[in-house]
């Protein structure tokens, strides 16, 4: 994978809402959490597809809806400007990197920049949950916590059947 396409990677993967927000994956702590490390995005915030879609069980007012999507717009208007500088950034990098000999100050002051990008878009994101949440009532963030619950992943509890500490109930690796 060349630096452009890793670097749009991990920009496009930063600046998802809704990847901050989810709980991880099928692989559990050993797929880049560390056991008993939370994840802060996800206990703290709520994806902003889950109030969408949940908008009329949490009786949002006018007022919220008209909030949060104009914070959305915002935020899209701002993060469509960071891919064109991205895009631009990444450019230049990779003329940088396909010289003969690179210029590791230059190589470096240029990673430096799509960096800064790509902690520009963080922040945005970050502030973005930051203001939805705060639009919220305690009462719809209650909610929205139960509903975060009801739509994990079975395997997000490392296998056991809900209620159940019967060691037997878990899934034995297959023998070969």
């Amino acid at each position: 994978m060349n630096i452009k396409t890793y670097v749009f990677t991990c920009l496009l993967t930063a600046a998802s809402v809704a990847s901050w927000a989810q709980q991880p994956g099928p692989g559990g702590p050993s797929s880049g959490q560390r056991r008993g490390a939370p994840d802060l995005m996800a206990e703290n915030f709520f994806p902003p597809e889950l109030i969408m879609q949940n908008q009329k069980a949490l009786n949002l007012t006018t007022e919220q809806q008209t909030a949060i999507r104009e914070e959305m717009q915002k935020t899209m208007a701002k993060f469509t400007d960071l891919q064109w500088q991205q895009s631009a950034e990444s450019e230049v990098l990779d003329g940088l990197l396909k010289q003969e000999r690179v210029d590791e100050k230059l190589a470096v002051a240029q990673l430096d920049k799509l960096l800064a990008i790509e902690s520009e878009v963080k922040r945005l994101h970050f502030g973005t949950v930051v203001r939805m949440k705060n639009i919220l009532t305690t009462d719809q963030k209650t909610q929205l916590r139960e509903l975060k619950k009801q739509s994990r992943p079975v395997n997000a509890s490392r296998d056991r059947v809900p209620g159940n500490t019967d060691e037997s109930q878990r899934p034995q690796p297959s023998e070969k």
